[in-house]
């Protein structure tokens, strides 16, 4: 009865697809990703905190104005930005995943014979340290079009930043840990042939 007279409105498309991606990144941290250390439990509470408030701003800040009985009832050309968005979500998911899975079969093949570290490879760990991160933003590139809002995009630009960083770190960790024909040093960070 309180529910009904609180006016909710609906979830935004651009809520959906929060709601897909985290779902997908518990799925493959329960069943995919072979951790080769423990962590503090603050930092993924830290984390997790973070994401929920990442995806209210984003289920939020994308609403359809409440007279649109439904996201594709909208003009055309914003139904031609919503399929576009989705396209670039699609792709971003689906390029992380199959990176986390490269990922994954690096440390089952290795945890079975020794505990050594390997140089990624295949994808387009050819050209980049961290192609897991430039697909996570390709993802929220998709859910900053379909939302259409300051806000979201703000968002995805903040996240570029801080995968940006850890690709350095990442590459910087490659670098050092691996010699020049697993490792070549010219490898970029995350965008290939230019960063």
């Amino acid at each position: 009865m309180l529910l009904q007279n609180m006016n909710i409105p609906s979830p935004s498309m651009a809520a959906y697809l929060c709601a897909i991606h985290f779902l997908k990144r518990v799925a493959e941290v329960l069943f995919l990703h072979k951790y080769s250390g423990r962590t503090e439990r603050g930092v993924p509470i830290m984390i997790s905190v973070y994401y929920t408030l990442v995806s209210v701003l984003v289920a939020f800040g994308g609403m359809n104005s409440p007279d649109d009985a439904s996201v594709f009832d909208a003009y055309s050309e914003d139904r031609t930005r919503i399929v576009m968005g989705i396209s670039v979500f699609a792709l971003g998911v689906l390029g992380n995943f199959y990176h986390h899975y490269l990922l994954a079969q690096l440390r089952t093949q290795k945890m079975k014979t020794e505990n050594k570290y390997v140089a990624p490879k295949g994808g387009l760990f050819s050209f980049v340290a961290a192609p897991h991160y430039l697909f996570e933003l390709v993802g929220w590139t998709g859910i900053a079009i379909v939302a259409h809002h300051l806000n979201v995009y703000l968002l995805t630009a903040g996240m570029t930043s801080y995968l940006a960083g850890r690709s350095v770190a990442q590459n910087d960790f490659n670098r050092s840990r691996f010699n020049e024909k697993e490792w070549p040093r010219d490898r970029k960070n995350i965008l290939p042939f230019i960063f």
